[in-house]
């Protein structure tokens, strides 16, 4: 998941170099933390928030013919 996670991020921003994928795992939830740069923020997250919603979508959508929980949660 983490790196379906990168690979959409860094399509999705100006600066690739600066995208990076944190993974916790909280009692049997995986929990993947997206950093961006701060100008990069707006183009991850989208109008009304769409574009972070399609991907917290597509990441829970493969994870779950894993039999995963996973949630995204886009940091500063």
């Amino acid at each position: 998941m983490k790196e379906l996670l990168t690979y959409v991020a860094r399509n999705l921003v100006d600066n690739p170099d600066a995208v990076s994928v944190d993974q916790f795992d909280r009692n049997g939830e995986t929990i993947l933390e997206l950093h961006v740069a701060q100008e990069d923020m707006g183009k991850v997250i989208g109008r009304q928030g769409r574009i972070a919603k399609e991907i917290r979508t597509l990441v829970r959508s493969v994870a779950q013919r894993t039999g995963k929980r996973v949630f995204v949660e886009i940091v500063d």
